[in-house]
């Protein structure tokens, strides 16, 4: 699957890029007809910990799924993120399933 990174403000290093690639290769476990994703990793400007945003944008046949979460780290958002889709993408293929 081809997955495009976007981080605003500030520069990604290899290592993030690889785990995200290899965390969303995964879901294509779930529900194989992904077409891309694409990723937009932020770090909002708060006192709060929690300031790493994760916004993971996939495209499917008909459709776009889109979950966002905050969290300390990058890599446990994109995980959090990660898991939320996979319970959508499960959904959406037991829709599928349903009409056919």
């Amino acid at each position: 699957m081809k997955v495009n990174v976007q981080a605003v403000n500030f520069n990604v290093d290899k290592k993030l890029v690889d785990f995200l690639q290899e965390r969303l290769d995964k879901l294509e476990k779930y529900y194989d007809k992904i077409v891309m994703s694409d990723v937009f990793l932020k770090v909002e400007n708060t006192s709060d910990k929690e300031n790493k945003t994760v916004e993971i944008k996939i495209s499917v046949p008909g459709d776009d799924l889109m979950v966002k979460k905050t969290c300390k780290s990058f890599e446990e958002a994109v995980d959090l993120c990660a898991s939320s889709l996979e319970r959508v993408l499960v959904k959406r293929k037991e829709k599928l399933r349903a009409h056919i």
